[in-house]
């Protein structure tokens, strides 16, 4: 999977094609679809049928429903704003990766103790960016990190250089995409 995750929000099934074909033609093989559109579902498994190249994940996951739905569709990662037990669950249950946000040391132990050692930093440059998942790293040098929220060209390669990294996220890699 590519270290780029873009956060794509698909409000009508019809700007599927056109989204992931630029992000494709972009170099980016994987994609973030949020769960905040009525059409998230679908678009999930039309682009899991449509690009089997590509890695296609559900974001905006808050609960086990959305959850199961997103896994049915054919999402091959879950990511969440915060933590939740119940997706996690779904997810250990189903044999696939969920990153849930976490930005303090304890939602990180919460995420370590339900066996998570990869989350999402969100929204990252609210919450202190590279400095603070520094510090946070110190505690806890197992755990890497997906930032999200205020990544892009201008930052991007900072925040790939550091070695807790996992991959980084954002909207902004969909907006580029589309306008190369």
């Amino acid at each position: 999977m590519d270290k780029r995750i873009p956060v794509v929000v698909i409000k009508e099934l019809s700007e599927t094609d056109k989204i992931l074909t630029a992000l494709i033609n972009y170099g980016i093989d994987c994609a973030e679809i949020t769960f905040r559109t009525a059409c998230a579902k679908e678009a999930i498994e039309y682009a899991c049928k449509k690009y089997p190249q590509m890695t296609i994940g559900a974001g905006t996951v808050i609960n086990a429903e959305q959850c199961e739905q997103a896994i049915k569709a054919g999402a091959k990662f879950i990511v969440s704003p915060g933590l939740s037990a119940s997706v996690a669950q779904v997810c250990k249950e189903q044999g696939v990766p969920y990153y849930p946000g976490c930005v303090t040391p304890t939602e990180i132990m919460q995420a370590l103790e339900l066996g998570i050692t990869v989350v999402k930093f969100f929204p990252a440059n609210v919450y202190g960016g590279l400095k603070a998942m520094k510090a946070l790293s110190a505690p806890f040098p197992q755990i890497k990190f997906i930032p999200t929220g205020g990544v892009d060209k201008n930052n991007i390669d900072e925040f790939l250089a550091w070695d807790k990294i996992f991959a980084v996220g954002g909207s902004s890699f969909v907006k580029e995409a589309l306008e190369q």
